[in-house]
């Protein structure tokens, strides 16, 4: 994974986990479990989420460039 979480972010993830399993499933687990948990969503489901982010950026950043392409014509003088 390229971010690295602080334990402080780490610990509130897991202690989420631990209450989604809760109140979504009726199920307690332990700390290991919802690091497990924690753990796979890093490895396996983040990535595309990550990607995803950085195709709306790509999208975000064309856009700009070409707004900016199109202000910098407006600059342009005819040439006789």
């Amino acid at each position: 994974m390229f971010y690295k979480l602080t334990k402080e972010q780490q610990q509130t993830m897991i202690s989420d986990i631990q209450t989604f399993f809760s109140q979504e499933r009726d199920e307690e687990i332990t700390e290991f479990a919802a690091e497990r948990v924690l753990d796979f969503i890093k490895e396996s489901l983040a990535p595309h989420f990550y990607n995803a982010a950085v195709q709306d950026a790509r999208k975000v950043l064309e856009q700009q460039y070409a707004s900016m392409e199109d202000e910098i014509l407006t600059l342009e003088r005819p040439v006789k």
